[in-house]
């Protein structure tokens, strides 16, 4: 019987983290007494208890609901100190979980209000990551995300600070929020701005809607990666398209089933996606939020998929050879991956 390997141990890279969902609970508390901020009861409630709120994000008012939640942690960040301290909270808790790669998610508009302006927003973020990554050894850079429920200006605005910012650590441009609101057509000219400055493309799609989107993502934004993705398991030629391309799919299980898209863990198209040879990064998305890290992902894919220890280091792999990590870096974290597979 093959033996049973640690998977908090397994190089790894993290592509789907999003900014305020990396907060740890404990942290929310303090900074909501700290600012005075009331917290909504499904979320203290939760926060303290130490179980997730329930969600289910598969209609527009438990969208809200979880959209509500979120923006309430957010409301507790508010110095540039609070920034750090994410940061750095974030990468150790990705340490724990043996990521040497991480690329955290970030809309700086949501922040500029508290942080003195868009500009000063990012800088502080990317301040915190340049440091935290000099201080604790892991590999970190940003991935700034429109909104896809604001104008598609503001996506172009974003960009051209994202390029702005390419040499201080942002190495992706992204689109969240509700894939049921704003088409993915709408926000090509921002994702033309950001592909034509170096960046990488990775728009949410094929998660609370189904292949369209994640069609759409590529024909339109032209996507490296796609986040989520998980929806188009139900297009066998959507699937080829993707492995044939070598798009890597951004799958956050544990999301998946928080938010409703699926009711089970073993109802997540895991081993579908796998196997048609499409590439994965598993993320933990809204920790937060959604009760789990990084590890658990992988947990979710030995206990619930049957992933054996040799495909859970080609998991591994696929989200190293997906990252924007340098070269030197992925070889390191690739040859660390047959360390621990050998034993």
């Amino acid at each position: 019987m093959e033996r049973v390997r640690d998977v908090s141990e397994l190089p790894k890279a993290h592509l789907h983290l999003h900014f305020t969902g990396s907060m740890r609970p404990g942290t929310v508390l303090e900074l909501a007494d700290k600012y005075g901020v009331r917290l909504p009861e499904a979320l203290s409630e939760a926060l303290t208890s130490g179980e997730p709120p329930q969600l289910r994000a598969t209609d527009e008012r438990g969208w809200f609901r979880f959209q509500r939640l979120y923006d309430a942690a957010r409301s507790c960040l508010r110095e540039p100190e609070d920034i750090q301290r994410l940061v750095r909270e974030a990468a150790e808790e990705d340490l724990k979980d043996g990521s040497g790669w991480l690329e955290i998610q970030v809309d700086p508009t949501s922040y500029a209000p508290r942080l003195g302006g868009l500009i000063p927003a990012l800088e502080i973020i990317l301040d915190a990551v340049e440091t935290t990554s000099r201080e604790t050894g892991l590999g970190m850079r940003v991935l700034v995300a429109a909104n896809r429920m604001k104008h598609p200006l503001d996506a172009r605005t974003l960009a051209r600070l994202a390029v702005r910012f390419a040499d201080r650590g942002v190495v992706g441009f992204g689109l969240s929020n509700d894939e049921r609101r704003g088409m993915a057509r709408d926000f090509d000219r921002a994702f033309s701005i950001a592909r034509q400055g170096g960046l990488l493309s990775a728009p949410h799609g094929g998660e609370l809607t189904g292949p369209a989107s994640v069609r759409d993502c590529l024909d339109d934004l032209d996507a490296d990666r796609i986040g989520h993705g998980v929806r188009a398991a139900e297009d066998p030629r959507l699937l080829k398209r993707l492995a044939d391309r070598g798009v890597t799919c951004e799958v956050c299980p544990a999301s998946n089933v928080a938010l409703g898209v699926y009711e089970k863990p073993e109802d997540v198209p895991l081993r579908k996606l796998f196997e048609a040879g499409v590439p994965l990064a598993l993320g933990a998305d809204d920790p937060l939020l959604f009760g789990s890290r990084l590890a658990a992902q992988y947990d979710i894919a030995r206990h619930h998929h049957a992933f054996t220890d040799r495909e859970l280091a080609e998991l591994a792999r696929q989200s190293v050879r997906g990252s924007a990590a340098p070269e030197d870096v992925k070889a390191k974290l690739l040859a660390g991956v047959d360390d621990w597979l050998a034993g």
